[in-house]
C-alpha cells in the first residue's frame, strides 16, 4: 500500500532541496562570477605589480613551479601567447609557488628568457587570494573588467584560451597599443 506524505513534509523536503541546490551552485559556481583579488606582488626585478592595476586589459595569471613538468611543458606556449598578444594589451603574470626556491625561479626565468613578469609568492598570499591554489600549473584568465572568466588546474587548453583572449582584445574599444609590464 502506498504511503501518503503530508503536504507539510513534502513542502519542507522541497525547500531543503532547493536550498541545498542553491548552496551547491554557489559553491561550484564558475570562476566567472568572481572578481580577481587585489593582490600586490614583487617581480624578480624588484618591481611591485598590483593585479588590480592591470584592469582594462586581459590578464593571464599562471601559478607554476620549477619542479612541475607540466609547467615547464607549458612555458613555451605561454611565452608565444605573450609575444603574440602583448602589444595588443594582454598581460601575463607568472607566480612561482611558495615552496619553489627563489634561486631556482630566477635561474629558470633567465634560462628561458621569460618576457613577462615573474613574481615570487613567498608566503602563499597570492595563492590564497586566488582561491587556495595548490596544484601547478593553475592558470586564471581575467577579463578587462576584472572578473575571472576562466580557471584551469593543469595545462591550459591553449586554443581555447587563445580564442578567449583574441575575443577580449577584438572587443576592446581603445585601439591604442601599449608597452607590456615587465
Amino acid at each position: 500500500m502506498a504511503r501518503i506524505v503530508p503536504a507539510k513534509n513534502l513542502t519542507a523536503t522541497v525547500l531543503v532541496l532547493v536550498i541545498l541546490g542553491g548552496v551547491g551552485l554557489l559553491w561550484l559556481a564558475p570562476a566567472a562570477s568572481q572578481r580577481a583579488p587585489e593582490v600586490s606582488l614583487t617581480t624578480l626585478q624588484g618591481r611591485t605589480l598590483n593585479i588590480a592595476s592591470l584592469h582594462g586589459h586581459p590578464v593571464l595569471v599562471s601559478f607554476w613551479a620549477t619542479t612541475c613538468p607540466g609547467c615547464i611543458k607549458e612555458l613555451p606556449q605561454l611565452i608565444e601567447l605573450y609575444r603574440e598578444f602583448a602589444a595588443q594589451g594582454l598581460e601575463v603574470v607568472g607566480i612561482a609557488m611558495a615552496y619553489d626556491p627563489p634561486n631556482q625561479v630566477v635561474a629558470l626565468s633567465e634560462a628561458w628568457r621569460i618576457p613577462y613578469p615573474i613574481a615570487l609568492d613567498l608566503h602563499s598570499e597570492a595563492a590564497r587570494a586566488f582561491g587556495g591554489v595548490q596544484l601547478t600549473p593553475t592558470s586564471l584568465l581575467i577579463a578587462p573588467d576584472g572578473k575571472v572568466v576562466h580557471r584551469t588546474a593543469g595545462q591550459l587548453d591553449m586554443p581555447k584560451v587563445r580564442a578567449m583572449i583574441a575575443g577580449m582584445l577584438s572587443t576592446a574599444h581603445n585601439g591604442t597599443q601599449r608597452r607590456p609590464v615587465n
